[in-house]
């Protein structure tokens, strides 16, 4: 299974199964800016217990792994488990919404994006250049996080709510990251 068809068929699991997603990481920054190739799917999801077991059921051995206990785990943690497709060896981040305050802000401010035909729920691209700073923050200063950030913000510029994430910038610690972004974009 292609990834393209590997993002299909979980968005359409997850669409069947009433749980609530988002779409982020590079699969949308490649959508919102420069496009790239990704090794991974990463989706955002609210999910319970009792729909854990219906992705299980759905993407079953011996095409797919996919631990119900990892799922359980991560519920219980608000962290993250994998759904690996065994034929191709592409690979699903589900990463649990949390109750931190960006996360949901972000999550509630998820936009719908037509791509390949489907309809499916991203990050808006305010929220892809923040996520994607904070990351490259996390990773010890990911270039390939922040390029994605600018290209994004070189791409959507006229669309985006620049005093939303100047609001987020402080919140999660990222001005240094924001300001270089600014000053490379405009200089390039």
């Amino acid at each position: 299974m292609s990834q393209q068809k590997l993002l299909k068929s979980v968005l359409n699991v997850l669409k069947q199964a009433g749980i609530q997603y988002m779409l982020t990481g590079s699969v949308v920054s490649s959508l919102q800016g420069e496009p790239r190739s990704t090794h991974d799917i990463d989706v955002v999801i609210a999910i319970d217990k009792l729909k854990a077991r219906e992705l299980v059921r759905e993407f079953s051995s011996p095409d797919f792994y996919l631990d119900e206990d990892s799922i359980r785990d991560a519920i219980e943690s608000q962290g993250m488990f994998n759904l690996i497709d065994l034929k191709e060896g592409d690979k699903v981040d589900f990463w649990l919404l949390t109750n931190e305050a960006f996360d949901k802000s972000r999550f509630s401010r998820k936009c719908k994006e037509e791509f390949m035909g489907l309809e499916m729920e991203v990050s808006s691209p305010e929220d892809t250049i923040l996520a994607k700073l904070r990351w490259s923050k996390l990773s010890g200063g990911s270039e390939k996080q922040f390029i994605d950030a600018m290209r994004v913000y070189e791409v959507q510029y006229r669309k985006l709510d620049l005093d939303y994430i100047e609001n987020w910038v402080k919140k999660l610690s990222v001005e240094s990251f924001w300001k270089r972004l600014r000053d490379e974009a405009e200089t390039a």
